[in-house]
């Protein structure tokens, strides 16, 4: 039995990581499921130095003795013990990295395993704002660098995925604007970009008519603008909410450390 693994490689320290889900390690099959846990540990050791690091742990470790614990889980969390204990084996050059979102449902020996249990907090205000820099990419924008400034102190509580949320419901509100607007004019030649009616040079017409006339690939969507975010802000909340950050700073004073 082979395991299959998506390996991402590491410029920086030329390391290959295997990176897996719970759902790699699970199988139909009696016993397979230890075998394939064993294998990714023999494949780590044996491409060592490397990394094997282990999305939403919580799903394959939780608290042992649960009355919805079944066989199969006890078995994988068993073999994955053993593994990280790596007796018998040279282990030095294999580092085990893992991430969950409820630190309490980890099995007690589970997080034993691990020398640090470090807590990444939400991003602060600077990392905000080099997100909604990352995620818009390319994509022609307006904003300037205090725009950014304001985008990032204005999304306090914001994790990294609701940033990534708000930036991909922006990048629908140009093809909003063209899909709505009744008026376009001329841009570098011959594409048509949306405008108001006091845009200089301003037609009346509609995206339909315009790609009625053969002229659907000459239509540019306006860049992102600063109001774009402002339109999505106003509807968007945090997903992480106050309680969510208590568990996990309770967490951290019992058992871990700051990152």
């Amino acid at each position: 039995m082979q395991i299959s693994l998506n390996k991402l490689h590491v410029l920086s320290s030329g390391l290959d990581v295997p990176i897996i889900s719970s759902s790699d390690l699970v199988s139909k099959w009696m016993g397979e499921s230890e075998k394939l846990v064993a294998n990714l540990f023999q494949m780590a050791r044996e491409n060592a130095p490397s990394i094997i690091f282990i999305d939403e742990i919580d799903s394959l470790c939780g608290t042992r003795g649960e009355g919805n614990e079944s066989e199969a889980s006890r078995r994988i969390k068993t073999e994955l013990l053993v593994q990280m204990q790596g007796v018998g084996h040279n282990d030095d050059k294999v580092l085990v990295l893992a991430a969950t979102n409820t630190p309490y449902a980890l099995d007690q020996a589970v997080r034993r395993r691990f020398d640090k249990r470090i807590y990444i907090p939400l991003p602060d205000a600077k990392a905000r704002q080099h997100m909604f820099k990352v995620h818009l990419g390319d994509t022609p924008h307006s904003l300037s660098e205090s725009d950014f400034e304001v985008l990032g102190r204005r999304t306090e509580g914001f994790s990294g995925s609701d940033v990534a949320v708000c930036v991909k419901d922006v990048l629908f509100e140009p093809v909003r604007k063209t899909q709505d607007a009744m008026y376009f004019f001329k841009i570098d030649g011959d594409m048509w970009m949306p405008c108001g009616p006091k845009q200089p040079g301003a037609v009346q017409t509609t995206m339909q008519d315009l790609a009625s006339k053969g002229l659907a690939s000459q239509i540019l969507p306006p860049p992102i603008s600063k109001n774009d975010f402002e339109k999505v802000l106003a509807r968007q909340r945090p997903t992480v909410g106050k309680k969510d950050l208590e568990v996990h700073e309770k967490f951290t004073k019992e058992f871990g450390e700051e990152g």
